[in-house]
């Protein structure tokens, strides 16, 4: 089985333009989030999901400097782009990222991913993301490549969630069976925000990275990151109050 992470990238951000390249202590935030993937002892390998924009191919530039894979295709019909994408590398069970959650943590990667093939004959659709739990940022969805390639191809070309991925497929639950994965008491905080999508969550992201390596630690994990929140709750509090978009489409 063939088992792919894909991360959605482009530099058209409208509340931070250009931030999956922005500069955290010293690296580009889209390396930090691919470096910390390829840590997954189960994920095969990490392709960009880049756009056919030439604002974009800046971050084409970027893979080819650092080796990683990259695919473009539509800017504006995502499904589209990533399941030709899974399509074009043959990815049996996909696991999908976006280019703003800079910190996902390896190990609970495998944690998931080990969930899902010991449910697969149970579940289509494995994810953190349809109830907010787990702190935003650190979202894992995985599902099989076919499912996404055959909603593709069935959900109207002018369908506006076609600005979505994953998501599609939780539309129709009468058709695929969704298994919600709600955080252990250890990981629930759902009011840290550990995504980059407005200068305060890059501030914040660079004084918890900042943390980290001022102490020669390149590599931390959830678990860390929580526990530095609780003795340093203004980290908290610089992002705690952005407005997030993706709200709407939570519990």
């Amino acid at each position: 089985m063939k088992i792919i992470a894909t991360i959605q990238a482009r530099m058209g951000s409208t509340r931070l333009p250009g931030k999956v390249l922005k500069d955290i202590c010293g690296k580009p935030m889209l390396l930090w989030q691919v470096e910390r993937i390829k840590k997954s002892r189960l994920i095969d390998d990490v392709i960009i999901a880049t756009t056919l924009s030439p604002q974009d191919d800046e971050i084409v530039q970027f893979c080819i400097e650092n080796n990683i894979k990259y695919f473009r295709g539509s800017e504006d019909d995502v499904l589209n782009r990533v399941a030709s994408l899974i399509q074009k590398f043959g990815i049996d069970l996909h696991a999908e990222f976006c280019g703003d959650s800079p910190l996902p943590d390896p190990q609970l990667i495998d944690e998931f991913i080990g969930y899902y093939l010991k449910n697969q004959d149970n579940f289509d659709y494995v994810s953190s993301s349809m109830e907010t739990t787990y702190p935003p940022g650190q979202e894992i969805t995985l599902y099989r490549g076919i499912t996404l390639i055959e909603l593709n191809e069935f959900i109207e070309r002018d369908d506006v969630l076609r600005e979505h991925v994953g998501y599609n497929i939780t539309r129709f639950p009468e058709q695929y069976r969704l298994a919600s994965i709600k955080a252990p008491e250890w990981y629930y905080q759902p009011e840290a925000y550990l995504e980059v999508d407005t200068p305060k969550d890059l501030e914040m992201m660079r004084k918890l990275v900042g943390y980290f390596m001022e102490k020669g630690i390149e590599h931390f994990t959830l678990s860390q990151i929580l526990d530095l929140f609780q003795h340093q709750p203004e980290l908290i509090d610089i992002n705690g109050n952005e407005d997030r978009r993706w709200k709407e489409f939570r519990i």
